[in-house]
């Protein structure tokens, strides 16, 4: 009887963490667009990818369903690759006007406005969700520095981090790199310069006809700045050759990791990210 009853009692418990388990998967967390703030991270370095992701998250923002949309835009959060920097610093203002700061200038005080604006979400019940638009040395430190202002906040439920790139990983600093993969609710997703592996393919093999679908002189602007800017620094003094930007293509592949925190997934390519925010 003794023996029937242990039996009875590992199944139970077996099942009572089986349960367990799959309410904290339907609990997966969202994007809450009413509490949440939403942190798109540019390492700027060396690929010029990033003026064009730029460029692609201010036509998300002109969209209706995002005009409410709480953000904060940083350039120049790079880890430790080699190579020059590609300045946006002629694009960001004119994108997203005072929503963003410049990493690559002032690193620490970047870091405590993120973290400042970062408790006040938090205190108000909302998350913090990054698109990691490059390495995550910049987010180790404001991680570090947030669990250092309020040691109560649970990181992992408060902080999620979206990497779409092995590369963007490799390049981060290896201590970093734990650290955010170990604090944070981590979510490493299929590669955006990819189609059809389940997460928007952001990268054309050929000219974009995006001009024909934004009828909107600010977002035309928008557009040939970072297309003249990437044009600039393509492959220039050892920066990196993006070769589909070089052919006349656009490179928003970043804009991959914003697409899967807003559910917007089911977006295939660029052609069909231009028809999605399309401006009539």
């Amino acid at each position: 009887m003794k023996k029937v009853n242990s039996v009875n009692k590992i199944i139970s418990g077996l099942t009572c963490a089986l349960l367990f388990s799959m309410g904290v998967k339907a609990q997966k967390a969202t994007f809450n667009i009413d509490k949440d703030l939403l942190l798109v991270q540019l390492d700027c370095k060396t690929d010029i990818d990033d003026l064009h992701t730029a460029a692609g998250f201010a036509t998300l923002l002109n969209h209706p369903d995002y005009k409410d949309l709480n953000y904060l835009a940083v350039a120049g959060t790079y880890g430790i690759q080699e190579g020059l920097y590609v300045p946006p610093n002629e694009l960001m203002p004119m994108a997203f006007h005072e929503n963003w700061v410049d990493a690559d200038k002032e690193w620490k005080a970047s870091v405590d406005k993120v973290v400042i604006k970062a408790l006040k979400i938090i205190e108000n019940g909302g998350s913090i969700w990054v698109a990691e638009a490059g390495q995550s040395d910049f987010t180790a430190d404001w991680v570090k520095e947030l669990s250092k202002k309020d040691p109560s906040i649970k990181i992992r439920e408060s902080v999620h981090v979206v990497q779409h790139s092995d590369w963007n990983e490799s390049v981060t600093k290896p201590v970093k790199l734990m650290y955010t993969k170990t604090v944070t609710d981590y979510h490493k997703i299929a590669d955006g310069n990819e189609v059809g592996n389940g997460t928007p393919g952001l990268k054309s093999d050929g000219k974009v006809d995006w001009e024909s679908k934004l009828n909107d002189d600010h977002l035309t602007k928008v557009w040939n700045t970072a297309i003249r800017l990437g044009n600039k620094y393509n492959g220039k003094e050892g920066r990196y050759l993006n070769e589909s930007v070089a052919e006349g293509g656009l490179d928003f592949s970043d804009l991959s990791e914003v697409c899967y925190i807003l559910n917007l997934m089911d977006i295939k390519d660029t052609d069909e990210f231009f028809t999605y925010f399309k401006v009539d």
